[in-house]
Formats: structure tokens, C-alpha cells, sequence
């Protein structure tokens, strides 16, 4: 899909072209032109439709362990509600809302992007759809924008990798062994990842309700584990391969539980994934400013402010409340993404103004995948990023590099 007005039909106000730039609001004038001859959208606009929608359709273990949280998902809800605190003050009569006066495109650990955006590492999402992370890489390499491929995935590194382009990066759930850490890191550099995120607040899972009304573990149905049963260390650790019978799957399922999670990794084992990886570091589930400059003395390249969506720690401190105080501690010597919370257009403005240089964007486009497959996940991504793009312009604001807190009126 090309989304360049020098390229695509009704670029400017219905029609217009102009020199090619990256102009995602196009997608609401396709919706219009689309509309005059009776074809509207068959997926909901919002993220809130989105979900509304993919809960009536998937499975209720798949729609849980997707939607659900911690306890009484407090920080999930905190997440969303944080932004609400901060108003967007629009500038006028800037020559902003012509759709050739923005550019979105950054730049964060080295990966360039058409816009501040990329889709947060997400596991076991062949619970939704059997395209799974394989829709989404192709998706984001199309629109141009970021992919966080997660350890827990349901395809392959390698597989991933070929549909990818050049803009994803590796998630990283340290497991309890090193050599497999090791070996998952170093697949993923060769497969051609550009960045290394370490989740940080994961040693373990949150108290998870949904999950547990349903005693439902996907891990323990072998789903989200391909990054496992297909590694070579992880491989030499079985007698029998997964894949000759139903009995050496169930001591393969067994052996991951021993494996998944590690309690003893530390801010001094950064240093020792380094060693492993020539490849920019991000830490992910970073919400105190002192966690942020230990991460950033020990070798982190950039600090994600996340609480997990809230699936960790109940009653935990909003993602976007965390993102200041972090991006005052270490914004001037790392990048700082923002994950937790974006749910439309003006969250990622938000975001950038209070000091994020990217965000990470979650389970909206998770739901679009259950829906529609990879069709599903790109209308999601592109209502974000049109939603974006549109209120950047009447905001009056250019470019990413021009928005910082001048733009908010804090509500607190």
C-alpha cells in the first residue's frame, strides 16, 4: 500500500497531488470518496470499537488473555484514563493542515520510521488469528512504521524476519538459562533485528483473573513457545524432538515452565547482554527514574516506560504519570519510548510532549488481527496514524521534533 500523495488518488482535499511525502490522513478521505458510492468501513473506527467487536468475536479465552490484567485491572484502566490529565492547546492559521506541510517520520535507536510508532511486542497471538505475528511484520513494513516481535510469538524469528523489513526489533524474556538467552538474542541479530528490548518486569506472571476463571495458560497448549521448540539450545535440552510425538511435546510444554521467567537477572546483566548483541538495547517496564538511570549507567541505548498494560502490577502507577520523571532523568542520553495506554491520535501527541520520542501501541491492532487478519491489524494501524497525522495539522504542528510540553495544559 502506498500512502505517498504524490501517489495515491485524493492525496490533497479529494484529489490533489503534491511532492511524495508520508500522509496517513489520506485514509479519511478514502473513507469519504469509498462512502459516495455506498461502501463504508467494515471494521469500527475507534479502538474501543475494535474491542467491543473482537470480544463478540473471538473465543472468550482468546479475547481474556488478550483484554485481561491484573487483579482488578486498576493500571489498565489507569493507563487510558492518565491521558485525560493533560489537554492538547491547538495553534492556528501555521499552513499545518495542507497534507504536504507534516512530516511524522523519526528516528529512535537508530531505526527510522515514517511515523513514532510501533506495534508493542504482543505474544501468542496465533490465539487470534493463524497469520499471527506474521500479518503484523507485514503490516508495519508496509506502512513503514515500527514491529516489536515478542520471545512468547507464535512464529518463528526467522519467519517474522522475511516479512519484516527493516524496521523491527527483538523482545527479550530472559529465560532461566543463558545459553538460551544467548541463542535467541543472536538468532534475532542474524534474522536482521535492528534493536534488543529486555523486558524487565516480567520474571514472572501478574495475578491474571481472566486467565484463571478459564484455567487458561496457552504456554501449556504449546501456543507462543515456536521461538522455543525450534531453538537449537532449547532442543539439545530434550531427549525426543517436540514434533515426533504428543508425549515429547508435553515434555517439551514441560521444560519451557522451567525455563520461562528468571527471577535473578539484575541491572548488571545488561553488561552481559551486550556482549551477545552489537545491536542498540532498549529496557522495557522502566517506571521509576532511578531504575531508568541504573539501566542507562549499566549500557541500555533507550528506556520503554511501561507497566505491561497493566498485566503485572495491580494499583501501579500510570505508564504516561511514570513517563516525565523518566524522561527527566536520562532524556538527554538515551531514547525514551512510551508503552501502556495509547489508544487514538492525541495520545501519541500527548505522549511526544511529555517526552517520548516513540510509542509503543498494543491491543487495539491485536483486535483488528482477530477480526480481519492482516487486514484488520493495517485499518487499525492506519486509523491511528491517520488519527495522528490529522490532529498534529490542525494543532498546528509540522513536524515530531516540534512537539514537546509547550503544546499541553496539564489538567492536575
Amino acid at each position: 500500500m502506498d500512502t505517498t500523495l504524490a501517489n495515491r488518488p485524493g492525496g490533497g482535499c479529494f484529489g490533489a497531488t503534491v511532492a511524495s511525502v508520508t500522509y496517513f490522513g489520506n485514509m479519511q478521505n478514502e473513507i469519504y470518496l469509498t462512502g459516495l458510492g455506498g461502501t463504508v468501513p467494515a471494521l469500527p473506527m475507534t479502538a474501543a470499537g475494535l474491542e467491543a467487536a473482537a470480544r463478540e468475536q473471538l473465543s472468550p479465552e482468546a479475547f481474556g488473555y488478550i483484554a485481561g490484567s491484573a487483579s482488578t485491572e486498576r493500571t489498565a484502566v489507569a493507563n487510558v484514563r492518565a491521558f485525560a490529565d493533560h489537554a492538547i492547546v491547538p495553534r492556528m492559521l501555521r499552513g499545518t493542515a495542507a497534507p504536504d506541510a507534516r512530516d511524522l517520520s523519526v528516528e529512535v535507536l537508530g531505526t527510522r520510521l515514517t511515523a513514532p510508532v510501533l506495534t508493542a511486542p504482543v505474544g501468542v497471538l496465533g490465539l487470534v488469528h493463524d497469520d499471527a505475528e506474521v500479518a503484523v511484520g507485514s503490516v508495519t513494513a508496509e506502512l513503514g512504521i515500527g514491529s516489536v516481535l515478542s520471545t512468547a510469538a507464535s512464529s518463528t524469528i526467522e519467519d517474522v524476519a522475511a516479512v519484516s523489513g527493516e524496521n523491527w526489533w527483538y523482545q527479550l524474556y530472559w529465560p532461566a538459562d543463558d545459553e538460551l538467552a544467548e541463542s535467541f538474542v543472536r538468532r534475532a541479530e542474524n534474522a536482521g533485528a535492528k534493536a534488543i528490548v529486555l523486558t524487565a518486569d516480567t520474571p514472572g506472571m501478574g495475578w491474571r483473573p481472566r486467565d484463571l476463571e478459564l484455567g487458561h495458560l496457552p504456554f501449556l497448549q504449546a501456543k507462543g513457545i515456536a521461538n522455543y521448540l525450534c531453538d537449537p539450545v532449547f532442543r539439545a535440552k530434550l531427549a525426543t524432538p517436540p514434533e515426533e510425538s504428543s508425549e515429547a511435546l508435553k515434555i517439551a510444554v514441560l521444560t519451557w515452565v522451567s525455563l520461562f521467567g528468571n527471577h535473578a537477572v539484575r541491572i548488571a546483566d545488561i553488561a552481559k547482554l551486550r556482549r551477545w548483541t552489537s545491536l542498540p538495547i532498549a529496557v522495557k517496564g522502566i517506571v521509576h527514574p532511578d531504575d531508568a538511570r541504573a539501566a542507562v549507567d549499566a549500557g541500555a541505548d533507550g528506556i520503554i516506560v511501561s507497566n505491561h498494560g497493566g498485566r503485572q502490577v495491580d494499583g501501579a502507577i500510570s505508564a504516561l504519570a511514570a513517563l516525565g520523571p523518566v524522561a527527566a532523568a536520562v532524556g538527554d542520553r538515551v531514547d525514551i519510548l512510551l508503552d501502556s495506554g495509547i489508544r487514538c491520535g492525541a495520545d501519541v501527541v500527548v505522549a511526544l510532549a511529555l517526552g517520548a520520542d516513540a510509542i509503543l501501541y498494543g491491543r487495539p491492532w491485536v483486535y483488528g488481527l482477530g477480526l480481519a487478519g492482516g487486514d484488520g491489524v493495517r485499518h487499525a494501524l492506519r486509523s491511528l496514524l491517520a488519527d495522528l497525522d490529522l490532529t498534529m495539522g490542525l494543532a498546528g504542528i509540522a513536524s515530531v521534533a516540534e512537539i514537546d510540553r509547550s503544546i499541553l495544559m496539564s489538567k492536575l
